[in-house]
């Protein structure tokens, strides 16, 4: 059953990484099961940890995280083939933050060798640059991500409340892919729709609709600060009539997906905004996993009380 193009792969399941950690054979089954739902095609790989892979079936997408930068890479590659793993990315953050660019060109350098032993083809390489204003070094390191033709990866969260990064910064750095022309996905405290603080933590998420948005307004010629007055809305109804006159579809050339431990949550936000249409497979409800069918509140806003955020 197939999803409209603006959500189909949206979510990468995340599950084993904070703070869901769900134990590795229950992350698979899961992933496995849902395979039968209505909102399956929400869903894109599962998400582990190099470490984790051999816990993997081969027939599971697969995006492996690695723990060891770029000399993980060819231990990745070789066992992703030997057993014929379903490896459809790798993700790679930036480790020295006194040489960002090198460090870069560091990872490239690994996965051009093993592409030159015949591995990784058709595996998308992503690279998470630091959670910073986008210096000179920082856009110097995305020129390198770009013209080795991988993606860029950004944090956007934590399990701390400076993790979190402003508005303004994340519309600088999609600003910065966009003027690289290079896809990005996101990751950590995106998996509710809409902008919210959340009640347990007091810290303030990021929406992935207002992400999504905020990536068409930039490549619409959006200025910076309109940009970021996006990220910033936390007003449901806003979103939802931006959203409904966006090519979000378009804008998912450059926003790929985001990594999150939930796959239902986002799409019950869908769901319960009016984004998204069940397709009904014979529950009572036609939900991916809550029963309320909302959002988040009943005055427009959404909101959040799990204090989560995702690898």
């Amino acid at each position: 059953m197939s999803v409209p193009a603006a959500w189909s792969g949206l979510v990468d399941d995340a599950a084993v990484f904070p703070p869901g950690d769900a134990a590795l054979p229950d992350a698979v089954a899961a992933y496995v099961a849902r395979r039968g739902e209505w909102y399956a095609d929400v869903v894109g790989p599962l998400v582990v940890r190099d470490t984790d892979l051999p816990g993997v079936p081969t027939d599971v997408p697969v995006s492996v995280v690695l723990t060891g930068g770029a000399g993980a890479v060819a231990g990745v590659a070789r066992r992703a083939a030997s057993k014929g793993h379903a490896l459809v990315g790798l993700e790679a953050a930036v480790r020295d933050l006194d040489d960002l660019s090198g460090n870069v060109r560091r990872i490239t350098a690994a996965v051009d060798s093993a592409r030159a032993d015949g591995y990784l083809d058709d595996v998308t390489v992503s690279v998470e640059l630091p959670q910073t204003e986008p210096t000179a070094s920082w856009l110097a390191a995305a020129d390198e991500v770009a013209a080795a033709e991988h993606h860029l990866k950004l944090r956007t969260g934590g399990l701390e409340a400076h993790l979190f990064p402003a508005a303004t910064t994340v519309a600088a750095w999609v600003d910065a892919a966009l003027d690289r022309e290079m896809p990005f996905k996101c990751t950590a405290g995106l998996h509710h729709a809409v902008r919210h603080r959340d009640h347990a933590t007091g810290f303030e998420h990021h929406g992935f609709l207002n992400v999504l948005l905020a990536t068409r307004l930039a490549f619409d010629g959006g200025t910076p600060e309109e940009v970021a007055r996006v990220l910033d809305d936390h007003y449901a109804n806003d979103l939802v009539a931006l959203a409904r006159q966006s090519d979000l579809a378009g804008a998912r050339r450059w926003f790929t997906s985001y990594g999150s431990c939930s796959v239902t949550e986002p799409v019950d936000d869908l769901v319960g905004l009016g984004l998204l249409e069940v397709v009904s497979t014979g529950s009572t409800d036609g939900k991916a996993g809550s029963t309320d069918g909302k959002a988040g509140s009943t005055d427009g806003k959404a909101d959040s009380t799990d204090g989560e955020s995702h690898a």
